[in-house]
């Protein structure tokens, strides 16, 4: 069987390794380090909607499900938080010229935003989920998240979430109420 958890922590070594690959070609290697970046720049967005549309939503509906809800909620507003702040740092680096000192800066603070949003991940929502959800319910989610990776390998469009916006939606999918009132978690309307 497959894990979701190990697919994202597979994503994440391949993210590391794209990072450091950067760090190691010579400046001048132009169309290397091009051709790199916009392969890393595609899959650091491709990994975070893959995340958004599949393993958040079940982390929350197994976080709920097993009274958990804050903490769930608190990680899931993080991590869309965290990837809004990489797509950030990501356009930030298409504003360079490739190999530049700019550019050099800007991808390296890509690699902490991500680094950061990744060490998070690994310590909560990962380990949360695996002490959540069964074994078969993470080999279900992995099956879907590589299906989702492979159908959209060439890249996703890079979009900004609303952190509080996206958990409520979620959680109102997840209640079946379509008129928007929650009777879970932190973010409940009045």
């Amino acid at each position: 069987m497959v894990d979701i958890t190990e697919l994202i922590l597979d994503d994440h070594r391949e993210q590391r390794r794209l990072f450091a690959m950067l760090e190691q070609i010579d400046r001048g290697e132009v169309e290397v380090l091009s051709a790199i970046w916009e392969r890393l720049a595609a899959f650091l967005e491709l990994h975070a909607q893959a995340e958004e549309e599949l393993f958040y939503p079940a982390l929350l509906e197994v976080g709920i499900a097993a009274r958990r809800t804050a903490g769930v909620e608190d990680e899931t507003l993080d991590a869309i938080h965290d990837h809004n702040e990489i797509r950030d740092a990501v356009a930030e680096v298409a504003r360079h010229r490739v190999g530049s000192d700019e550019w050099y800066a800007a991808v390296a603070a890509a690699n902490l935003a991500n680094s950061d949003h990744m060490a998070e991940e690994e310590r909560e929502g990962l380990t949360d989920f695996r002490r959540l959800a069964g074994l078969a319910r993470r080999h279900q989610l992995a099956v879907a998240f590589a299906a989702y990776e492979a159908r959209n390998y060439a890249g996703v469009r890079a979009v900004d979430k609303d952190p509080e916006g996206y958990v409520r939606a979620v959680e109102e999918k997840l209640q079946g109420d379509p008129s928007g009132s929650l009777s879970v978690g932190s973010l409940k309307r009045n």
